[in-house]
């Protein structure tokens, strides 16, 4: 097939705030590059499935079709997540600051329940801007492909699978996640945004 997911080396982040670059090495080249090999290995095989042979129950396209929005999803998101992090410490800028403010009621009760979100659930906290409303929303998945909501940008992502904070806090979750928002790239945070609210435009 066409299709080829290449990896993007320089988004891996160095000398971060709380999390190591030893955490980050296995999650960068384990787990990320994990998916990215695996997409790529299922897009291969994805043009000689038989499609005559398709079920619900079990077949090679039902595994294969699975798998592809597992690992396509799990390739997006570490790239989203790692694109997050930088080692220049910044400041939310005000119009984000405004943005959650409409929507969440202020900044503070957003990152309170971006955090929650990050506890409550086993893989991911990801802040979404919603095309079908025009509101950013912090929505949990369990799975790379699970709970999402259609029509939905993702403008932060966290990863709180274990893989992703072991290294430096073993089970402790929590200091994670206060390392990562010392972390946060504002500034790719802004231009997603940015580029949602104009889709939204003309999408709606």
């Amino acid at each position: 097939m066409a299709d080829n997911w290449k990896e993007r080396n320089e988004l891996k982040p160095k000398g971060l705030d709380g999390i190591s670059d030893q955490q980050i090495e296995y999650h960068f080249e384990t787990h990320y590059k994990g998916y990215v090999k695996k997409l790529n290995e299922i897009w291969s095989k994805l043009g000689s499935a038989d499609r005559a042979a398709a079920n619900q129950n079990y077949s090679d396209l039902r595994e294969l079709k699975s798998e592809e929005s597992f690992n396509y999803d799990g390739s997006l998101l570490h790239e989203i997540y790692f694109g997050n992090l930088t080692a220049e410490h910044g400041q939310p800028s005000e119009a984000f600051k405004k943005q959650v403010e409409k929507d969440f009621g202020s900044y503070e009760k957003w990152v309170e329940d971006f955090k929650a979100t990050g506890v409550a659930f086993r893989g991911w906290s990801l802040l979404v801007f919603d095309l079908n409303t025009g509101k950013l929303r912090n929505i949990g998945a369990d799975a790379h492909n699970s709970n999402a909501m259609w029509n939905s940008i993702v403008i932060l992502a966290l990863d709180v699978y274990e893989h992703a904070y072991y290294v430096d806090y073993g089970p402790k979750r929590a200091p994670y996640l206060d390392a990562f928002m010392k972390n946060v790239k504002w500034s790719d945070v802004d231009k997603k945004l940015e580029k949602a609210k104009k889709m939204y435009e003309i999408f709606k």
